[in-house]
C-alpha cells in the first residue's frame, strides 16, 4: 500500500503528460506484475484507427517512451476485435486470450463518450479481481489528472498544447540539449553532422490561409486548422510536442533525433498536407522552417532562427520545409545577431 500510495503522489506531481505517463505504467506495472504494460494513443490515420505506443515497460526493464513511427504508422484497432467492440460499447474494460495463452487487458480512458488513450496491461496468467479493481483505481486517477493537464495545457480549437506551455516544453529542451551540445560557450559555428542526434524546433505556417478564410468563411477555416494539427500528430512522434502558437501557426519540438531524420519527419508531414483533400477547400499547404536546439542560445534566437527558415520558404515559393544552418551556410540567409528582447511571433 505504501509503494502504491508513492506512486500516486509521483503521478499528480507531474506537469509533463509523457511523465505522467511514466508514472502510471510504473504504477501498473508494480501493482499487476504483468508481463508488459502500455500506454497507447487511439488515433485516426487515413480514415483507418489506429492504435500507436506512447510510453511502455516490460518485466525487468525500465519504463521507456516509444518513438511511434519506429513500427510504421500504428497497430490497425480492427486487428483487436475486442478492444473495438469495447469501445464501440462505451465499457470501462476488455478482455482477450491470446492463442500463445497471453491474456490482454485493455482498459480506455474515457472523457465523457471519447477514448483517446487506452491502458493495455499483457500478462501469462489470469487478472485477479482485486488487481483489476485497484488498476482501475490507478486509470481513475490517471483520467481525472491527465483532464486537469489538458484543460490548462490544450489549445479549444485543435487540441494541440497552446503557447503558454511551450516556454516550460522549451526550457527542458534546453536544458537536455546543454548536455548533448559538444560546443564550448563563445564558440562561433554550428556544428551539424546529419548522424548527431540532437533536439529541433520547427516553426509551421499555413500557405494563404488568409484566402482560405475569405473565400470559404472561418468555419471552414477552422476546419482546416483542425485537420491540420490531426495531421501534425499522425507525422510526428509520440516523443514530440506539438504546439498551436494561434491563428494558423504553429511549433513542434522534436525530441532527440538526427537532422536525416528530423527531415524525414518534417517532409512526411508536409506532403501529408499537400497531398490532403480538405473538404470545400480542396488543396493547402504549409511551410516549414526549422533549427537545432542549442543550450548556448537563447529562446527568443533559436525561434527568430527557426522564424528566417520559414521566412526563406515562404519567400521562395512556399510548400517547402527549409533548414536554417543549410540556408546560412549557402549564404541564403544571414545569421541573426542576437536580440533577446525580439518578439517573433
Amino acid at each position: 500500500m505504501d509503494s502504491l500510495l508513492k506512486h500516486m503522489v509521483d503521478m499528480t506531481g507531474h506537469r509533463d503528460h509523457a511523465m505522467l505517463d511514466i508514472s502510471v505504467i510504473s504504477a501498473v506495472r508494480e501493482l499487476a506484475g504483468a508481463v508488459q504494460t502500455r500506454i497507447l494513443s487511439i488515433a485516426s490515420v487515413s480514415g483507418q484507427q489506429v492504435l500507436r505506443a506512447r510510453a511502455s515497460i516490460r518485466r525487468g526493464s525500465p519504463a521507456r517512451l516509444e518513438d511511434a513511427h519506429e513500427g510504421g504508422p500504428g497497430e490497425a484497432l480492427a486487428s483487436h476485435p475486442v478492444l473495438m467492440q469495447c469501445l464501440m460499447a462505451r465499457r470501462p474494460s476488455a478482455e482477450a486470450l491470446d492463442g500463445d495463452g497471453m491474456r490482454t487487458l485493455w482498459l480506455p480512458i474515457w472523457f465523457g463518450d471519447k477514448a483517446g488513450t487506452c491502458l493495455e496491461i499483457r500478462d501469462d496468467k489470469p487478472f485477479a479481481d482485486v488487481t483489476v479493481h485497484m488498476v482501475g483505481g490507478i486509470v481513475g486517477v490517471y483520467r481525472n489528472f491527465q483532464n486537469l493537464l489538458d484543460y490548462s495545457e490544450r489549445d479549444s480549437l485543435t487540441g494541440l498544447l497552446n503557447r503558454k506551455t511551450f516556454d516550460d516544453q522549451l526550457a527542458r529542451m534546453l536544458h537536455s540539449a546543454q548536455q548533448q551540445d559538444a560546443r564550448l560557450p563563445g564558440l562561433p559555428e554550428r556544428r551539424q553532422i546529419n548522424g548527431q542526434e540532437k533536439q529541433w524546433l520547427a516553426v509551421v505556417d499555413v500557405d494563404h490561409f488568409k484566402a482560405v478564410n475569405d473565400r470559404f468563411g472561418h468555419l471552414y477555416g477552422d476546419e482546416v486548422l483542425i485537420l491540420i494539427a490531426n495531421l501534425l500528430q499522425s507525422s510526428f512522434r509520440a516523443q514530440d510536442r506539438v504546439f498551436r502558437f494561434g491563428g494558423e501557426e504553429f511549433v513542434v519540438l522534436l525530441r532527440s533525433t538526427t537532422l536525416d531524420n528530423t527531415w524525414k519527419i518534417i517532409e512526411r508531414f508536409r506532403a501529408g498536407v499537400a497531398n490532403h483533400s480538405f473538404p470545400q477547400v480542396g488543396r493547402v499547404t504549409v511551410s516549414v522552417g526549422f533549427v537545432a536546439i542549442s543550450a548556448f542560445e537563447s529562446p527568443v534566437m533559436t525561434l527568430g532562427h527557426a522564424d528566417q527558415a520559414l521566412y526563406h520558404a515562404k519567400s521562395s515559393g512556399r510548400n517547402r520545409a527549409c533548414h536554417y544552418d543549410d540556408l546560412v551556410s549557402h549564404g541564403m540567409v544571414q545569421a541573426a545577431a542576437s536580440n533577446d528582447t525580439a518578439e517573433f511571433f
